[in-house]
């Protein structure tokens, strides 16, 4: 059994980051193809709200793109800012609240790809989340959205894990759920960290809660947004080139939005 910290792991970004990083390329070539295929004329300005650690932030940065992202977390906000720093990038993340942010300038392209949609956790901030971002994008620019939809044709996955490594750093993430209130709309998990070093092995455990989406229900709420329209629809293997069908048993769905 390994000793066991009880914590926010938002707070702790060097793991969070290698956990939900390792996996950029796909997100990043994604992300390009849709800006793309969707939005109408160039794209160069970008934003992310929840950007968290900016593990996509930098890299498309890197790339030529003008990016700048928001996020409620300040440990995570400050690990964005000294990466970017680091590749000579201006420090472009900011502490914000996702569920109502203005921006000084319109951009072509926003996203939110892992799930951070699903931490709004009423119907009012999750509409003042596409309102937010429908002001913030240009006309013709697009909103590549990400979140995990509740299936009603199949039982729902009650428990994922994956693991990551960097160097001599090794962590096993889990989560698993705790409590489904359909009718509250409310799925609690409890979310591990099993982190391993050369000196030390032990575990970050917390919890965390998500507000629960049918794709009946996504879909009512986009249509309260009508300055968003939906142009594509897929799932997580990333291929823009293959819409995928919202039915019953969608799962992991990635939602282009485009700004009329």
């Amino acid at each position: 059994m390994l000793p066991t910290v009880h914590g926010d792991l938002y707070d702790y970004p060097k793991y969070y980051d290698l956990v939900y990083g390792s996996d950029w390329k796909a997100e990043v070539d994604f992300l390009n193809e849709c800006f793309s295929r969707f939005a109408r004329g160039p794209v160069r300005r970008l934003f992310e709200p929840a950007c968290g650690t900016g593990r996509l932030m930098f890299r498309l940065a890197r790339a030529g793109y003008h990016v700048a992202g928001l996020d409620l977390n300040q440990r995570a906000v400050d690990f964005c800012n000294k990466r970017l720093q680091r590749h000579g990038l201006k420090p472009t993340a900011f502490v914000g609240d996702m569920a109502n942010f203005a921006l000084q300038r319109p951009v072509d392209a926003a996203f939110n790809t892992i799930n951070s949609f699903r931490h709004l956790s009423t119907e009012a901030q999750a509409k003042g989340h596409l309102q937010s971002v429908a002001r913030s994008l240009r006309k013709g620019g697009v909103y590549v959205l990400g979140l995990h939809l509740t299936p009603t044709a199949q039982p729902p996955l009650d428990e994922e894990s994956w693991s990551a490594r960097r160097g001599n750093l090794s962590v096993l993430s889990r989560l698993w759920v705790i409590e489904r209130d359909r009718r509250r709309r409310i799925e609690r998990v409890g979310m591990s960290f099993d982190v391993y070093t050369p000196t030390r092995q032990f575990r970050i455990q917390g919890e965390s809660s998500f507000r629960m989406y049918t794709a009946a229900q996504m879909q009512r709420l986009l249509a309260e947004v009508p300055e968003l329209e939906v142009t594509s629809v897929h799932d997580f293997a990333y291929d823009a080139a293959k819409p995928t069908k919202i039915d019953g048993a969608a799962e992991d769905v990635i939602y282009v939005l485009r700004r009329k």
